[in-house]
């Protein structure tokens, strides 16, 4: 993508792509209910503490009526699925089509795979009343400022964001104090 310009005929085509996958996005999530959305790790393992908190997490926001919505890949996403299949709820995933992973994970009532993570992120957005964070990487890291990044903008209304695991998010708190007092 970030090779410059190209013939405008490649252009064009990419604008036909982007619109294919918003396309195939609304057409397959178009009913899925009320969401809350969950961040975090890909290689977060079975077993582990943040595992078995999504897992519990996901069984919860689904007894309260919630489908749970995440990025369909393993780890924390699988967790939050797994439990909200668990407990008779609803699970769906927004995938991304990468080289190297990721297959969307077993616990999902529908998904749909993205080829662009823009994409991706506006389809997570949309459909949610809240968003859970839970420890990840860049990918996590990226999702939770374009969730604050909409709402300070106004681009989206105020709604729950929710940042799970105190201690992981200790330094990352603390920067954004700052950035809330600086303005």
């Amino acid at each position: 993508m970030l090779e410059g310009p190209h013939s405008r005929f490649d252009e064009f085509f990419t604008l036909f792509r982007i619109m294919a996958d918003f396309l195939r996005g609304f057409r397959v999530l178009h009913f899925v209910g009320p969401c809350v959305t969950v961040f975090g790790s890909a290689r977060i393992k079975p077993g582990s503490p943040d595992y078995q908190l999504a897992r519990k997490m996901g069984a919860g926001i689904a007894r309260l009526g919630f489908t749970v919505m995440t990025g369909a890949g393993p780890g924390i996403m699988e967790a939050a699925n797994r439990g909200a299949r668990e407990a008779g709820g609803r699970s769906v995933g927004c995938n991304i089509k990468l080289p190297f992973e990721q297959a969307p994970n077993e616990y999902l009532d529908r998904s749909v795979t993205l080829y662009y993570f823009f994409v991706r992120k506006m389809l997570l957005v949309k459909y949610s009343y809240a968003f859970v964070v839970m420890p990840g990487g860049a990918g996590t890291l990226d999702e939770l400022f374009e969730a604050l990044t909409l709402v300070q903008t106004g681009k989206i209304a105020d709604f729950p964001i929710v940042v799970m695991g105190t201690e992981y998010w200790r330094e990352l708190t603390v920067l954004l104090e700052k950035v809330a007092r600086l303005g």
